[in-house]
C-alpha cells in the first residue's frame, strides 16, 4: 500500500500549485495528497464530501494549511469529528505515517470483504439455482399428487372391488333394532336404561352369559338416552365399541390404541413436518374417541391389570395426559394443538359400559367400585323360541311349527339361535333349487335344520330332562358354572350289610372331596332322623356322568338320595333340591340360586326345593317352575314322602 501512495505522489508532484502561503517539504504535500486521492477512490468523490460534511472535515479539508488537511484526514479515517489537533509542520511526518498505516488496513479490509462478497454471492447463486429446482419439484408434487401410474392403478383395482357386493349379512339382518326385541331381559334393560338414561349417567358392569343381547342392549340404550332431553347425551354421542381380548399393555408405551400414544419424531416415524422439526406427535385413543358418549368395552375383566388401572385413571380425570422426551413447551415451531395434547391433555369424559362373562368375583374391585353392575338372565327355551321366530319374521321365511322348539333344544344363546335359522334356510334354499320349483319361496323343515345339527355335530344342550315318572334312590340336585346352571342327577343304592354295623358307604372321587363330605354329613343326619345306623347297609352313592361337586349344595339332594334308597320310597323326577345340610338337619344357603333355578327350568322340571335364606335373591315371580323355600329337610321329607310323616315326627321325638 505505501508503494502505491509512492507512486501517487510522483504522479501529483507536477500538480502541486504555488501560493505565497509557507509550505513543508513537498514530500508531505504529496502524501496528503495521494491520501485524499485513495479516499476518494475508496468512497467515491460524492461520497467523500457527503462523509466529510458529516464528520465536520469538509473545510479542513479545503484550507490551505497542510496541518489543518492532516486533521481533516484523520477526522475521515478514525471517523471521528471531535479530534481537534494544532500540529506543526515540521511534526506532520510521523502522523501521516500512522494515517498511512490506518488507511492500508481500511483498504486490505475492503479488498478482503469483497472477495468474501464475491464468493458468498457465488455460493447464494448456486443454492438459488437448487432451491428454484426444489420448489419447481414441489410444485409439480402438489399439482400432481402424491400418487403414481402404481398408486393409480391400486386404487382402481379397490374401486372395482367396491362395487363388488354380496347380500346383507343375515346376522347383521336379525339383530334386534329397537329394545323392545330384546327378548329374555325386561328386568336388565329397565335397569340399563335408568342408569344411562339419567342427567347423571353412571358407569356399568354388565355380567351374563355369551349371546343374551349385552352388546345390543348396550348399543340400543345409548340410542334411547339420546331421544331423551334430560341426559347429557346429545344426537352425535359416539358408541365405541372394542373388545377387550384385543387390547395388550405395551411396557415401551409405543402403541396404546385405547388410551392413546406418541409418535416420537425419531423411533416411531411422527409425520415429516414434525420429524424435521423433531416434534412429538401424540395419537388419539379410543377413550378420547368416545369422548360425550360410550365406550363399551366386551369381556372388560380381560384386560391387563396395568391397563385397567391407566383406564380407572382416565375415568376419573376424564383426561388423557401424554408424555414425551422430545416435546419442548418453548419450542415455537411446535403446532398449538400439540401443546395443548402435551400441557393440558385429551378429553375424555364418557360413559363406561363393560360386559363380561366372568363372574363378579374375577372382575377388578375398583372398577366394580365405580360403576353399577346389571346382570343378564340366561334364556330360556321360551326366549329361543320368540328370538327364532322373530328372525325368520325379518328373513321373510316361513319355518315349521318343530324348528322352532328343536333350535331351543339345541342352544341357550341368541346369537347361535339365529345362526341356526339361517343355515337352515341355506340348506332349505339347496334343497328347493334341485327340485321343479327353484322359484318358489322353501319352507324350513325339521330336516333341513337336522342337517346343519348333524354337520355341525351339535348336541342338545340340556342332556338330563325331568319326566312324570318316579324312581327309588335318584334325585335331582343343582349346580351352577359362571351364569349357568345345571341338573346334576344322583343316585343311591342300598343293600343291608352281611355284617350289622360293618356295612361300607362308596362314593365316586371325581365328584370332589366336599361332595365326599356331604355323604359322611348324610350318613348322620339319616341316623337322627330314623334313629337307625346308616352302616348296616352297604350305601353306593354316584353321581351321573361323573360331575365334579366344588361346593357342598348337594348335600341335600345326597341325603334325599340315600334315605329313598334305604326306605325304598320312590321319588318323582320332575323336582329338584340345593342347599347344604347341617349336622342338625337345616338347609343351610348356598350360591348361584337364580342361575340353579334356570337350569331346572332349562331341563323341564316343575319343582325346587331351595334353602330358606336363599329366598330373598329370587324374582317374585318365576314362570314354569315352583319354588318351595325350606328351613329343613324334615320339610322335604314330609313333601316328597307322605307316607313318611307320621313316621318321621315318631322317630324325630324319639331320636331327641
Amino acid at each position: 500500500m505505501k508503494g502505491l501512495i509512492g507512486k501517487i505522489i510522483e504522479a501529483t508532484k507536477s500538480k502541486v500549485d504555488s501560493s505565497p502561503v509557507e509550505h513543508p517539504k513537498p514530500s508531505v504535500k504529496h502524501k496528503v495528497s495521494a491520501m485524499y486521492t485513495l479516499l476518494s477512490e475508496y468512497y467515491g468523490s460524492d461520497q467523500l464530501v457527503l462523509k466529510a460534511g458529516k464528520l465536520d472535515a469538509l473545510h479542513l479539508m479545503r484550507s490551505p494549511k497542510t496541518a489543518e488537511q492532516v486533521v481533516a484526514l484523520e477526522r475521515l479515517i478514525n471517523e471521528d469529528p471531535t479530534i481537534t489537533r494544532d500540529y506543526e509542520d515540521n511534526k506532520l511526518e510521523p502522523v501521516l505515517d500512522t494515517l498511512e498505516d490506518n488507511l492500508a488496513e481500511m483498504m486490505a479490509k475492503r479488498s478482503v470483504e469483497e472477495a468474501l462478497e464475491q464468493k458468498v454471492s457465488q455460493r447464494v447463486q448456486a443454492r438459488q439455482q437448487e432451491y428454484l429446482k426444489e420448489i419447481r419439484a414441489q410444485v409439480l408434487k402438489e399439482e400432481s399428487g402424491p400418487d403414481n401410474a402404481q398408486t393409480l392403478k391400486k386404487y382402481a383395482e379397490l374401486e372395482v372391488l367396491e362395487q363388488k357386493k354380496l347380500s346383507r349379512s343375515a346376522m347383521e339382518l336379525m339383530r334386534p333394532t329397537d329394545l323392545v326385541d330384546v327378548v329374555g331381559q325386561k328386568q336388565a334393560i329397565e335397569a340399563l336404561l335408568s342408569k344411562l338414561s339419567s342427567p347423571f349417567p353412571q358407569h356399568i358392569i354388565l355380567y351374563g352369559p355369551p349371546g343374551v343381547g349385552k352388546t345390543t342392549a348396550a348399543r340400543l340404550a345409548l340410542q334411547e338416552a339420546k331421544r331423551r332431553k334430560y341426559t347429557p347425551f346429545l344426537e352425535d354421542a359416539p358408541f365405541i365399541e372394542v373388545d377387550g381380548t384385543t387390547l395388550r399393555w405395551d411396557p415401551r408405551e409405543v402403541t396404546n390404541p385405547l388410551l392413546g400414544s406418541v409418535h416420537d419424531p425419531i423411533y416411531q416415524g411422527a409425520k415429516r413436518e414434525l420429524a424435521d422439526g423433531a416434534i412429538p406427535e401424540p395419537k388419539l385413543g379410543l377413550v378420547t374417541q368416545a369422548h360425550g358418549g360410550v365406550l363399551f368395552i366386551d369381556e372388560i375383566g380381560e384386560l391387563e391389570g396395568v391397563l385397567q388401572n391407566k383406564l380407572l385413571k382416565v375415568l376419573e380425570d376424564k383426561r388423557v395426559m401424554f408424555e414425551s422426551a422430545y416435546f419442548d413447551p418453548d419450542d415455537p415451531n411446535t403446532p398449538k394443538y400439540i401443546q395443548k395434547l402435551f400441557t393440558q391433555g385429551a378429553p375424555a369424559d364418557f360413559i363406561l359400559v363393560g360386559a363380561t362373562t366372568r363372574d363378579p368375583s374375577e372382575i377388578n374391585p375398583a372398577f366394580r367400585s365405580r360403576c353399577t353392575e346389571i346382570f343378564f338372565d340366561p334364556l330360556t327355551p321360551g326366549d329361543i323360541s320368540i328370538i327364532v321366530s322373530n328372525a325368520a319374521s325379518r328373513l321373510e321365511v316361513k319355518a315349521q311349527p318343530d324348528v322352532t322348539s328343536m333350535i331351543a333344544d339345541y342352544t341357550i344363546e341368541g346369537r347361535q339361535a339365529t345362526r341356526l335359522l339361517a343355515d337352515s334356510y341355506s340348506v332349505a334354499l339347496y334343497r328347493s333349487h334341485e327340485t321343479e320349483q327353484p322359484d318358489s319361496q322353501p319352507v324350513i323343515e325339521k330336516e333341513d335344520l337336522l342337517e346343519v345339527i348333524q354337520a355341525a355335530r351339535l348336541t342338545p344342550y340340556a342332556q338330563t330332562k325331568g319326566s312324570q315318572t318316579k324312581e327309588v334312590g335318584k334325585i335331582f340336585g343343582l349346580g351352577v358354572s359362571g351364569f349357568l346352571g345345571s341338573v346334576l342327577e344322583i343316585e343311591a343304592i342300598a343293600f343291608p350289610s352281611n355284617i350289622a354295623g360293618k356295612g361300607l358307604v362308596r362314593f365316586n372321587d371325581t365328584a370332589g372331596s366336599m361332595a365326599k363330605d356331604s355323604v359322611f354329613n348324610a350318613a348322620s343326619v339319616f341316623r337322627r332322623l330314623t334313629g337307625e345306623e346308616l352302616y348296616d347297609y352297604d350305601i353306593h352313592v354316584n353321581i351321573v356322568g361323573g360331575g365334579r361337586i366344588d361346593g357342598p349344595s348337594a348335600g341335600v339332594a345326597i341325603l334325599l338320595a340315600i334315605y329313598s334308597s334305604v326306605r325304598n320310597l320312590p321319588i318323582a323326577q320332575d323336582l329338584a333340591v340345593t342347599g347344604e345340610i347341617s349336622l342338625q338337619g337345616k338347609v343351610k344357603p348356598v350360591g348361584g340360586v337364580q342361575s340353579k333355578v334356570y337350569g331346572a327350568r332349562q331341563a323341564g322340571l316343575h319343582k325346587i326345593f331351595v334353602p330358606m335364606e336363599n329366598r330373598a335373591e329370587l324374582a317374585t315371580q318365576i314362570t314354569g317352575v315352583d319354588v318351595v323355600a325350606v328351613e329343613s329337610v324334615e320339610e322335604i321329607i314330609k313333601q316328597i314322602f307322605p307316607r313318611e310323616q307320621g313316621r318321621l315326627k315318631q322317630l324325630g321325638s324319639s331320636a331327641s
